[in-house]
Order: C-alpha cells, then sequence, then structure tokens
C-alpha cells in the first residue's frame, strides 16, 4: 500500500520540545535504500507542516502505522535516545495475526541483523543475534467462513504487543517465530491470509499499528502518553468483526 498524501499528518503532541504525528502505512520516515524510488518521506512532511527541522527518534516501518515522534532540537534528541537506549520508553501495538493466541505471553527470541542495502550484503557485513523480547496479550479474536489452505474456515485475532527491545522487523519476526504472522506482512507473513484481506476486505496494508507511546518528559519531567487514533481500515475491520477494543 502506497502512501498518497491528500492531507496533512495529524499531529497528535506537540510542545517546544517534541512533536508526534500519526503516520500513515505506506510512508517511509526518511529516505532509505529499500526504497530509493519513494519521494515523500515523514521527516520532510512533519518538517514542512511545522516549519522546523526536527530530528526522528525512532523508526516505524514503511507499512506499519501509528505514534511516530520527533524532538526539534538536537539536545532533546540526545535526550530521548538514551530514553530509548535505556528502555525507558513504552510502546504498544495493535495487530491483526494469523490463528488463535495465548491470552497472553512473552517471546524472547534473538534476531539477526537484518541488513539495508545489497552494498552491505555484497561486502558481508553480518552480526551475530541481537537479543530481542516481546509481550503480548490477545484482545479479541474471530472466525471467518472462508477456507483457507488446508483450514474449512479461517481464525484471526487481534493483539496487543509490547517490544521491549528495538530489533528491525522484531514484531513481524517475532509474530512469526510463534506461527502467527500478521495479516499483510509480505515479507514475514503468510501469502494466502493476505490475499483473503485483500479480496474480502479490500485491505491492502500491514496490519500493524502503533497505538501508544508513554515516556517521562526528558525536559518537563512529566508522564506523558500519546495515542495514535485507528485509519479508515482498520476501523472498517474492527467493525465487521465487531471489536470493540480501546487504544
Amino acid at each position: 500500500m502506497e502512501f498518497l498524501e491528500k492531507e496533512p499528518l495529524e499531529i497528535l503532541y506537540k510542545d517546544k520540545y517534541l512533536v508526534a504525528v500519526n503516520k500513515p502505512s505506506g510512508l517511509l520516515v526518511h529516505k532509505s535504500p529499500i526504497d530509493k524510488n519513494e519521494t515523500q518521506f515523514a521527516l520532510q512532511l512533519v518538517r514542512d507542516l511545522i516549519g522546523q527541522y526536527v530530528y526522528p527518534l525512532h523508526r516505524l516501518d514503511k507499512p506499519t502505522s501509528g505514534v511516530l515522534l520527533f524532538a526539534l532540537s538536537a539536545e532533546v534528541a540526545k535526550e530521548m535516545s538514551n530514553l530509548f537506549r535505556e528502555n525507558e520508553v513504552r510502546k504498544e501495538y495493535l495487530a491483526i495475526v494469523r490463528g488463535y493466541v495465548d491470552k497472553e505471553g512473552a517471546i524472547d527470541y534473538p534476531l539477526k541483523q537484518m541488513l539495508d542495502s545489497k552494498e552491505q550484503k555484497k561486502l558481508g557485513i553480518t552480526k551475530e543475534p541481537q537479543d530481542a523480547q516481546t509481550s503480548y496479550e490477545c484482545l479479541e479474536t474471530i472466525e471467518l467462513p472462508y477456507p483457507v489452505s488446508r483450514y474449512k474456515v479461517a481464525r484471526y485475532s487481534l493483539v496487543k504487543l509490547y517490544p521491549h527491545t528495538g530489533r528491525k522487523h522484531q514484531l513481524r519476526r517475532h509474530m512469526k517465530h510463534i506461527f502467527h504472522p500478521i495479516v499483510g506482512d509480505t515479507k514475514h507473513g503468510r501469502g494466502e491470509h493476505n490475499q483473503l484481506f485483500r479480496e474480502k476486505f479490500n485491505s491492502h496494508r500491514l496490519l500493524l499499528h502503533s497505538s501508544r507511546v508513554t515516556f517521562t518528559h526528558p525536559i518537563e519531567k512529566k508522564s506523558i502518553s500519546i495515542e495514535a487514533p485507528l485509519d479508515k481500515m482498520l476501523l472498517t475491520l474492527f467493525d465487521k468483526f465487531n471489536w470493540k477494543v480501546l487504544l
């Protein structure tokens, strides 16, 4: 799913030090060798929207939507980076995944670094697997009357995900590891389930949303909790599945 700018990004939070927006699915955070043909980036759109330079503090994959946080100065960016590094920023995601998951659980599975460019791969740049931990809880489930693969029906779960580390594609890779890949994931997911959602629900995006980011403000020292509303596609699916979930 490509991002097509029709209106300015939604600002979720702004003060003298930080700004957060609701990143749409299909929008890159900044220029990347992942997609050299892309011309729009959240970094430039936010800069143009507020009229000043911004410093990205974390990354959301191109197909992931939700809370995206920027600093308004290098000094604040450094302070916030320390919070991210020390795991003092709590991130919550919502995802629709294949199958029925346990009521709650934890995934502790090291992940190898993913290289961004062919040049890195040609040079043989590799790293040992890095520690990676994710907690999850199941919020809702649904059984759909559509045959998939060898099964007569299709089952899905709505899960809340809590990454405790920040590895590339961590949530997508961890959910694949426990055999509950995120629907719409064309790299780590299952094609037959992605196709079902495209055909039955016109869903062409990764069903992963950064719903909330919570931290202690690095300057004002107060607790900040930033929530990102669901987009139209996710709201439509929630309505069809009769899922009444608060962020």
